[in-house]
């Protein structure tokens, strides 16, 4: 399957933006599809899953804040990001893989296939 992430932006704090992962050669029905974010200078870490049946989950850091949705029909994952803040600039990335459980989908490793990063940067 072939992934392409788009939707990132710059915003201010407390804005919103919605990222997509558009899906090719493969149903993301068929996979678990994480979102993860790389800051300048940092290691990459996790932000969200949604598994095959549609389970999701979050890092605590967007709990509450962040919406990860899959629209199956269109084969694309979202990413719903609400009151945005500074320390969530990052590049964004998707990744999919199949069957994978929360405990390994929170690892960037369990992913075997990446979409290239969109950018958000967040203004305080």
């Amino acid at each position: 399957v072939q992934l392409q992430a788009s939707g990132g932006g710059l915003v201010q704090a407390g804005d919103s933006l919605k990222l997509t992962c558009s899906a090719s050669g493969g149903a993301v029905s068929n996979y678990t599809v994480g979102w993860f974010r790389q800051a300048a200078g940092k290691e990459r870490e996790f932000v969200s899953l949604i598994r095959e049946r549609g389970t999701t989950y979050y890092a605590d850091s967007v709990k509450g804040r962040f919406i990860i949705s899959k629209d199956s029909a269109k084969n694309m994952i979202y990413l719903q990001m609400d009151t945005l803040k500074p320390e969530d600039t990052a590049e964004y990335y998707c990744a999919a893989a199949i069957g994978l459980s929360y405990s390994m989908g929170k690892h960037s490793r369990s992913y075997n296939y990446w979409g290239q990063g969109t950018l958000v940067t967040v203004s305080s």
